[in-house]
Order: structure tokens, then C-alpha cells, then sequence
């Protein structure tokens, strides 16, 4: 029997053909089957990437109420999360608050975290506590640089750590490190603050989201030194820490709400109470007594959103016109005077002429219900100008319209006019506020015979408030600048500030229906003369008084002051001037109440005169830093040159498990328009590079809106790998035909 041997093909002709037949045959199936294989790779790796697309659309309805869902890795986790417990004692005309931060880490891995949240502006904070398990760790003021360089080298060293940072005197930061898999670090912070008063009305406001701010661009100063125009450049960037205080904000259409927070007052009037409401949640109001309630929301914890607010009268008609508080500490005495002046009758003076210019501000933040609140607030002040008042309307995006050349009567038709002004205006653009501000305090009419007021309009969502200030400083004159904060959460910090500088008044509207309420108040103001020439002497003692200049108070406002005392011995002596009648008021300072925390209210007022001299430039930027730190420190406060922060001495993250960073987003405040802020809608991930660049565009320069049927998340898978199998196949299915295509002709041969 003869075996077959491929190299015996020559003396076989016929069956050697016949096998490279079958050669070429079964070389053709195989590369029929390969480029079917490839196709399926194709197809396959065109359905993983349509389902990798498809997963990373995350739909509203996959988070639960209170989480944020993040996409990492391929793979959906959730976020830290947050939930806030503020208690509040109010005792007569001073509070003392806690706010307690609970951090959750829900994920697998070691986080630090990070929450940038906002304090009342008056709020003297000097207590970080940090609870770890059944651990209590107290923290400590250092200068700023201090604390954070002890800070850091705990992070890295695996031990759980808090920062608390002030950003603004409203705008604070809390950092948490090595929070592990599972665990929560409780994170708590006190401070002291005035009660406000304004009437027979008495008032808190717990601030409880910081709304997103306009950052103007950096500024590009070009210096030209040769004859061909050569030169330099320098950059000024007017918000240098915008960063700091723009936390990514989710867009609540896509998001549940996220940080709920609970809230009680426990409310100690010193008198007999009357009506005790919050106008912007729903509240539960126990009595205990005639002068104490305890407070809660009605509704359990609610999203942080929109700012508390509290208020509550007396059950008298009159409120008390006189309060006095001591408190000794240390080596000193510390005095805290609210004295209300009465007001000045009708009959005694007659109203000035005056000139009011009203400024609107319809950038985008503005949108939603806050643009409704400023218009409604606006077209109310014209209804009450007089007929011998002047005035004149400015409107601001980031372009601004003046409506008329110079401020015109008060007449029907000029009223109208601006009445349609104001109605046509709808929310849109940036924040561009110190144009606004220089054009209204342009004094063109010159006429003294005239009291010149400026209203101000705005939520104050800027992030350059210096700039303003000094707008302010620079240009006042004989003006009067009154703010009316609009929305949910104000800038309290730029309101406050501004109306200081400006010798002015600074009032809220939260709703629509508060517009007729504040805005009377508001005109009771600028229609009265205020209690001028101020001054306060001690009989005495030796006092450090702040303010240091008695400002202006208007109408039902109380004259507010501290003091630290050598001794407490003798009376003190206000004296004034209502209308153009001389007032004064004697006030025995054995008579004070005790008081908690006054030292402290002393230190924070005091550090804000250093700001205010900074500003008016009574004071040098290096002298001002050093009053404020030395203050900071000898009181125990957190400022803009100090921190807290507080050290778990155990380390508690395992050496070489890595430690990622968690930044908590918070909500948009209530009425405000994601869109008419950020110019489209964005998923979580991109918020913070959003959020820096997006209240920089004007309208006319913003992107189309995208489509807002999802978030779309990055996509962290690709078809790499199949597109490299599928090109190795293709070389292999290449290599055979090169073969069988060299013999080829041998086939023809035997054909």
C-alpha cells in the first residue's frame, strides 16, 4: 500500500492537484467564517458602545430622594452625604447657635470631604467639635496657613481631621479627612450673633445654601513703554478664590434634593410673647411660658434650599425701646446697648424733596420667582414717589440701561413710563453690579436741597463684593444707599455691607407676598429723617466703643453698641439728634442684665471696623490684618486670617489605601432658574467647570441649551480591545489569501 507524501506531488500529478484543490476550498471557508466573525466583533462592539452610551445616561428617577449617584470606574456609586441639625437658643436679645454636620460615607473607599456652606454674616464662630465613634475631638484657632498645613499633614498621615474656613464673612468651608467605608464623622460648629430688631418685630435668619455668584473675568492691564507699542501685561483677577466659593450645584430637574436639615429655636424672649412665625417654612410653635417657645419645622428635615427665617412681636403694642447686657471676662467688661430713638413726628418737620433712583438687577440668577419679587417691589416704590420727588429707574444684566439722561419727576406720565419700563423686564445675562452702582450714585442734579437716595435691588449673587465697597466709598457723596435683598438666599453679607458704607438701610423680600410689608417699612425710612450726630460717652469708665463713628439709624431701627470696659461703674450717655430736635437717653450700667458670648460679639463687630477702615482706607491693608488676627486670636475666632481645626491623634486610614476627594454639591436655591444661571443643563461631574465659567458669559454669548432629557455622565468605556482583535483577524485572513494566491497558478494548470 503506497502512502501518501505531500513531496511525492510530482509522481501523483492528479491527486496532488486534487489536494491543493481541497486546500483552496477549505482556505476560502475559513475566510468566509472569519469575516463573519469580524462583522459580529463589529456589530458587538457597535451594541457595547450603544450600551455604554445607554448606561451612561443617568435618569431622574434612578436617585433616591437625599443621595447623588456618581458615575466612576464603569460603575454608579453614590456620593457622601450630608445632613444638618441646627439648634438655636435665642436669649432675649442674643442667640447662640449649633450647627451640627453628620458626613456619611456610603462608598468603599477612604474620602476626604468637602461642603461649602453659609453662616449668618453677623455670626461670631469660635467652636469646632468633631465626633468620631464615642470620640470627641475639640478644635483649635490657628492662623489660616497653620491650620491648614496641621490639617494636611493629618490627611496624609491617615488620621481624621476637620477644617472649618471662612470664605466671606457669610460663606464658610468644612473639610473632613479619612472618612472610612461606611462610617459618619460628625462635624460640629457654634457661634454667636445679635438678634435683629426692626420695630416691634425681632428676627433670625439661618442662611442655608449659598446661591452661585457672578465672577467677572480676570482683568488684562497692557502697559505700552516704546514707540512700536511693545509692552506688558498684567493680569488682576477680581474674585481670586472663585474656586472656593462656587461648589457644584445640581440642576434640580435632574436631581433629588440633597442635604436635608433639621432646625429647632429655642426662644427666650425676655417678654411677653405675641405672634412667633417663620415665613418661608412651616413650622410647629410650642408655648412653655409666656415668654418661651420651642420651634421646629412642621415638615421634618427639608432640603437646605432657601434661607429661615423667624420672627416674633410682643404681646404689648410697644416693644422694649431699651436693653443693656454685661458679661465679664477676664480682666475686662463687656456691654452690649440696643436703644431704640423714637420717631420723629409728622408734624415737626416737613418732609424734604427727594431724589430716589431705583436699580434693578435682571441677570439670570435672578430668574424665576426672584425677577416676579423685584419687579412687584419696584413697581410698588414708584406708586409711593410724591409729586415733588424726582427720580430715575437703572436696569442691569451685563449691559446696563439708564432710563432716563438724568432723574426726572414724579409725575404721571414719567411714573408710567417707568412703570413699563419695569414690566417688560425679564431675568437674563451676568452679574456686572459696579457699573450699575457707579452710574446710580452719579450725583448729575447737584441739588443739596434734595435728599439723593439710591435703592438698590438684587440678590446680590457676586463674588467681587470688594469692588463694589470700594464703588461705594469712592463715589457716595451726599447719596444714600438702601439694599433690598431678593430671593430665597440673599448675599446678607454684600446687603449689609453696602447699606453700612453707604450711611443706608438693608432689607429682605422672600416672597411676593412680603413685597407690600417690606417695602413700607423700607418707604418709612427714606420718607423720615434719621437720627443723626450720634455719640456715646461713659461717665466712667474707660471704653473701646464699637461702632467706632455712631452711624446713622433710620426710622424703628435700633442704635446697636458694644463695649469692653475697665470697669463696670457709672452710666452711659447717647445722645442725638431726631429730625431737627436734640435726644438723649441715660442708661445706668448697674442696671445691665447678664449675658453669654458679648466678648465675643465685641471681637467679631470690631474685626468688621477693621474691614470697613480697609475699605474707607483709614487703614492700611497690613495694619487692618494685623487688628483683625490679633483679635481673632485672643477671642478665639474664625475670620478670613483664621481657621479651626480639629486632629484625631489615632490614625485611622490603613497605610497605602488611597484617599479620594469628594466635593458635596448642594441645591439651587428655591425660584432660581437653572437655566437662566448656567445657560444649559449639566451633569453633577462637570458643575464646578460649568459653574466658574458660566455666570461669566453675557446672554447673547451663552451656549445653546442641551437637551434636558438626561444627564449625560462621561463614558469610561471604549472598543479598544475589540477593534484590535478584529484587526489581528484581519492579518491572519490577509496572510492566508497572500498564500494561496501565489499558487494559483498551479490550480489554472491542472484546470
Amino acid at each position: 500500500m503506497d502512502t501518501y507524501d505531500a513531496a511525492d506531488g510530482d509522481e501523483h500529478p492528479l491527486l496532488g492537484r486534487l489536494i491543493r484543490v481541497g486546500f483552496f476550498l477549505l482556505a476560502q471557508s475559513i475566510a468566509v467564517m472569519l469575516v463573519a466573525f469580524v462583522a459580529l466583533l463589529v456589530s458587538f462592539g457597535t451594541s457595547w458602545s450603544a450600551t455604554t452610551e445607554q448606561a451612561s445616561l443617568l435618569q431622574p428617577g434612578d436617585a433616591r430622594s437625599g443621595s447623588l449617584l456618581l458615575k466612576e470606574d464603569g460603575t454608579t456609586t453614590e456620593a457622601i452625604r450630608l445632613g444638618t441639625d441646627v439648634d438655636i437658643t435665642v436669649s432675649g436679645p442674643t442667640l447662640r447657635a449649633r450647627v451640627t454636620q453628620a458626613f456619611r460615607n456610603p462608598t468603599k473607599d477612604w474620602v476626604e470631604a468637602t461642603y461649602v456652606y453659609p453662616l449668618a454674616t453677623d455670626g461670631a464662630v469660635d467652636t469646632l467639635k468633631m465626633v468620631v465613634g464615642d470620640r470627641i475631638i475639640v478644635g483649635d484657632i490657628k492662623e489660616r496657613q497653620q491650620a491648614r498645613v496641621i490639617y494636611e499633614q493629618a490627611r496624609r498621615a491617615g488620621q481624621k481631621a476637620a477644617l472649618t474656613e471662612q470664605e466671606r464673612p457669610n460663606i464658610f468651608t468644612n473639610s473632613v479627612a479619612n472618612i472610612g467605608p461606611g462610617e459618619t464623622v460628625l462635624v460640629q460648629i457654634e457661634y454667636q450673633e445679635p438678634v435683629h430688631q426692626s420695630g416691634d418685630e425681632y428676627s433670625l435668619r439661618v442662611p442655608l445654601v449659598v446661591g452661585p455668584r457672578y465672577n467677572p473675568a480676570p482683568i488684562v492691564q497692557s502697559v505700552d513703554f516704546r514707540k512700536d507699542g511693545s509692552g506688558w501685561g498684567a493680569t488682576t483677577d477680581p474674585v481670586p478664590d472663585r474656586d472656593r466659593i462656587s461648589p457644584p450645584v445640581l440642576d434640580p430637574a435632574k436631581n433629588a434634593p440633597v442635604n436635608p436639615t433639621s432646625i429647632t429655636v429655642r426662644l427666650n424672649a425676655g417678654f411677653a410673647l405675641g405672634e412667633v412665625k417663620s415665613h418661608h417654612h412651616n413650622v410647629k410653635v410650642e408655648s412653655r411660658d409666656d415668654t418661651t417657645r420651642v420651634v421646629t419645622l412642621a415638615d421634618g428635615a427639608v432640603p437646605a434650599d432657601r434661607d429661615f427665617e423667624l420672627t416674633w412681636k410682643p404681646a404689648a403694642e410697644k416693644a422694649p425701646s431699651v436693653g443693656l447686657l454685661r458679661e465679664h471676662v477676664g480682666d475686662a467688661d463687656y456691654l452690649l446697648a440696643f436703644v431704640t430713638p423714637p420717631s420723629a413726628g409728622q408734624a415737626a418737620q416737613k418732609p424734604l424733596p427727594r431724589e430716589v433712583v431705583f436699580v434693578i438687577d435682571n441677570s439670570g440668577s435672578m430668574g424665576g420667582t426672584s425677577i416676579v419679587q423685584a419687579k412687584v417691589s419696584l413697581t410698588y416704590a414708584l406708586g409711593r414717589l410724591q409729586p415733588n420727588d424726582r427720580f430715575n429707574v437703572i436696569r442691569f444684566d451685563d449691559t446696563m440701561d439708564v432710563l432716563f439722561p438724568a432723574s426726572v419727576p414724579a409725575d404721571a406720565a414719567h411714573v408710567a413710563e417707568a412703570t413699563s419700563f419695569v414690566s417688560a423686564l425679564q431675568a437674563r445675562g451676568g452679574t456686572e453690579m459696579v457699573p450699575a452702582m457707579r452710574a446710580a450714585l452719579s450725583d448729575k442734579l447737584g441739588d443739596t436741597g434734595m435728599v439723593r437716595q439710591v435703592v438698590f435691588l438684587t440678590d446680590g449673587a457676586i463674588g467681587d463684593e470688594q469692588q463694589l465697597f470700594e464703588t461705594i466709598t469712592a463715589m457716595r457723596g451726599r447719596s444714600r444707599v438702601f439694599m433690598v435683598g431678593i430671593g430665597s438666599a440673599p448675599n446678607t453679607y454684600l446687603m449689609t455691607r453696602a447699606a453700612e458704607l453707604g450711611r443706608g438701610a438693608f432689607t429682605h423680600i422672600g416672597s411676593v407676598e412680603q413685597v407690600e410689608e417690606r417695602m413700607r417699612g423700607l418707604f418709612a425710612k427714606l420718607e423720615n429723617p434719621a437720627v443723626t450726630s450720634l455719640s456715646a460717652r461713659f461717665s466712667e469708665s474707660k471704653a473701646d466703643v464699637t461702632p467706632a463713628i455712631i452711624p446713622d439709624v433710620y426710622r424703628d431701627e435700633p442704635l446697636v453698641l458694644a463695649a469692653k470696659l475697665d470697669k463696670l461703674a457709672g452710666s452711659l450717655e447717647i445722645k442725638g439728634r431726631v429730625g431737627d430736635r436734640p435726644w438723649s437717653v441715660t442708661l445706668p450700667l448697674q442696671n445691665a442684665a447678664e449675658g453669654k458670648g458679648l466678648s465675643k460679639l465685641w471681637a467679631k463687630r470690631k474685626i468688621g471696623d477693621a474691614e470697613v477702615a480697609r475699605t474707607l482706607r483709614e487703614l492700611t491693608p497690613e495694619d487692618a490684618d494685623k487688628t483683625i488676627l490679633a483679635l481673632a486670636l485672643d477671642h478665639q475666632l474664625v475670620t478670613r486670617l483664621t481657621s479651626l481645626v480639629a486632629v484625631d491623634k489615632t490614625p485611622s486610614r490603613p497605610e497605602g489605601k488611597p484617599l479620594k476627594l469628594s466635593e458635596l454639591p448642594i441645591n439651587l436655591p428655591a425660584g432660581w432658574d437653572f437655566e437662566k444661571v448656567f445657560g444649559e443643563r449639566q451633569q453633577p461631574t462637570q458643575l464646578r467647570e460649568r459653574h466658574a465659567d458660566a455666570r461669566n458669559q453675557p446672554a447673547a454669548r451663552r451656549p445653546t441649551p442641551a437637551a434636558p432629557d438626561a444627564i449625560r455622565l462621561p463614558k469610561t468605556a471604549t472598543s479598544a480591545e475589540l477593534k484590535i482583535i478584529a484587526g489581528l483577524v484581519l492579518i491572519v485572513l490577509a496572510l492566508i489569501l497572500f498564500v494561496f494566491n501565489r499558487r494559483q497558478p498551479l490550480l489554472t494548470d491542472a484546470a
